[in-house]
């Protein structure tokens, strides 16, 4: 069975593009428009892997990772930052905990790399 995805990103064209990719990839792709709806479907369905923008509506990314964290269902799961504030994020993100660390716009085959070393348990090469 693919591995499943979810995606928490509220720009539509972002989540269009990042499930076209992983579509093609063979992963099976969900998607949280907000904050909120990730840590909702990630607890009712978990994922193999949660990609999380860390500007959201509703409940940040930030946010979204602790209550991740912080739930027996959900807190063994991967989680990638994903954000466009490459400089600021990035030390935070690692230091905060996240498996992985891509700024937008990212490269496609650097980010599927990344996507099926988190999804095989390796620890990936933080970008």
């Amino acid at each position: 069975m693919p591995a499943s995805i979810l995606i928490a990103e509220d720009y539509d064209d972002n989540r269009e593009l990042l499930r076209i990719l992983l579509s093609a990839a063979g992963y099976v792709v969900l998607e949280a428009k907000n904050g909120l709806e990730c840590v909702h479907m990630a607890k009712e369905h978990p994922p193999d892997l949660i990609m999380i923008d860390l500007s959201m509506p509703v409940l940040d990314g930030w946010g979204v990772f602790q209550e991740l964290k912080a739930d027996a269902v959900t807190t063994k799961i991967p989680c990638m930052a994903l954000t466009a504030h490459a400089e600021k994020d990035r030390e935070r993100a690692l230091e905060t905990g996240f498996s992985a660390y891509v700024s937008k716009p990212f490269r496609s085959e650097e980010l599927l790399a990344t996507i099926a070393r988190l999804i095989s348990g390796e620890k990936p090469a933080l970008a």
